[in-house]
């Protein structure tokens, strides 16, 4: 089978969803079937990449870490024509996802969108407490769905979002795969002795993008209380974004002595080698449709500390696994709920271990990639989708007209649910 993957974040960036698509298609080519992504350019990205079409973009938007691509070129129909696709996979609604619209049109091919991200939630990085633009966001989110033949839906509780907010295209729950191999193959060690953290030392840890959505001035503070009242213990942060300031900033207040370490970015074994030091990973995210580093946790047998939000619920396991606290649980709280994991005797905190184990099985990549290709393989064997063998210039003019129409009705709905609603 031949898919054309269409996102607007993909590597060098690093994030949940680059992560995601960059592994989904690696997946698949093992597999034997054919992947091409279409992604914007990014700063170091590598020179040679054979199965991805970069399309020129502006970096950084509005001070994210997020790029926003340029009108396209000739280049992705040249490419397209000889790559043939025989499935389209959106992973945004936005810019390269109208495009991803356009081409299953042309092609009269099924299209596909994985909701990753809820971007009204994410309104800060243009107008600060906007309700029209929430508004506006999440109607055209919701409407995007429903121009696509089916959507992927990270965890049950974005599913139950997407159902309850109107989606009537079918929606499928399949979370993003974990290599749990790699995961289980950590070396906490050699994390330990880059930061010159003592051996014997427990260690509470974070990983991710550090920007504003995570909710990470709680989770900071939170730490900061944990590292107050159990001095023999250190924080290991991994992940790069705007909030690393001000998360140092909160700990050094907090009084944690030094003892909170930031190793930037970090991919591969040398990730794995981070989780693999971690006694216990604290993660406060309400914002999430999946949470793939909880998942990342429990596969290297983390016990996981978090708010009951989407995402972390399909993982965490109150008592079984870690603690899943409620959402306006305090920093106290979250704390003591910290050092009661550090603090287990060694016997629970292997019963703990083990349990985190076998929920990271349900997520591991070989299952959740045969999942997708089985829908990708429904929708190309559903009777709506029309034979093209007899296609004309005409046909294929007409499907791309109606779609324009789609996807200006959209906004046009979106912009009168935005304005109009109270």
């Amino acid at each position: 089978m031949n898919i054309a993957m269409f996102t607007n974040t993909y590597s060098p960036h690093v994030g949940g969803v680059a992560h995601s698509v960059s592994g989904l298609a690696a997946g698949l080519r093992e597999m034997g079937h054919k992947v091409l992504v279409v992604a914007p350019d990014f700063p170091d990205m590598a020179d040679n990449e054979p199965h991805v079409v970069r399309i020129r973009a502006m970096q950084r938007f509005v001070g994210s870490d997020f790029s926003i691509p340029l009108p396209i070129t000739g280049v992705l129909g040249a490419r397209l024509d000889t790559f043939k696709p025989d499935i389209v996979h959106s992973h945004h609604p936005f810019l390269l996802g109208d495009t991803a619209l356009r081409v299953s049109a042309a092609w009269d091919i099924p299209v596909v969108y994985t909701f990753h991200t809820r971007y009204d939630l994410y309104d800060h990085y243009i107008v600060r407490d906007s309700d029209i633009l929430r508004r506006l966001v999440r109607s055209l989110s919701i409407g995007y769905c429903n121009l696509c033949n089916a959507v992927i839906a990270p965890s049950e509780s974005t599913a139950a979002y997407l159902e309850q907010n109107g989606v009537t295209a079918p929606v499928t729950v399949i979370p993003t795969g974990v290599d749990i191999a790699r995961m289980k193959a950590g070396n906490g060690k050699l994390i330990r002795e880059a930061s010159r953290i003592p051996a014997d030392a427990k260690i509470v840890g974070h990983v991710g993008r550090l920007a504003q959505e995570k909710n990470l001035a709680y989770l900071a503070r939170a730490i900061g209380r944990c590292l107050a009242e159990n001095p023999d213990t250190r924080a290991l942060i991994v992940g790069d974004g705007h909030m690393r300031a001000e998360m140092a900033r909160i700990l050094e207040k907090s009084g944690d002595g030094g003892r909170s370490h930031f190793t930037g970015i970090l991919t591969g074994t040398r990730l794995a080698d981070a989780y693999a030091a971690m006694d216990v990973f604290a993660f406060s995210s309400l914002s999430e449709t999946q949470g793939l580093v909880l998942a990342e946790a429990a596969a290297a047998g983390v016990p996981v500390v978090a708010l009951d939000a989407p995402g972390a619920r399909e993982v965490v396991r109150d008592g079984l696994n870690g603690r899943l606290l409620e959402e306006n649980a305090d920093e106290a709280r979250f704390a003591d709920a910290l050092t009661q994991i550090l603090t287990l005797e060694p016997a629970m905190a292997a019963k703990f271990a083990k349990a985190a184990r076998k929920t990271a099985l349900s997520f591991s990549t070989d299952r959740c990639h045969a999942r997708v290709l089985a829908l990708y393989d429904k929708l190309r064997g559903d009777e709506t989708a029309l034979n093209r063998k007899d296609d004309t210039l005409w046909r294929t003019a007409k499907r791309s007209i109606a779609r324009e129409f789609d996807i200006i009705g959209n906004i046009a709905h979106a912009v009168s649910d935005a304005v109009l609603i109270p």
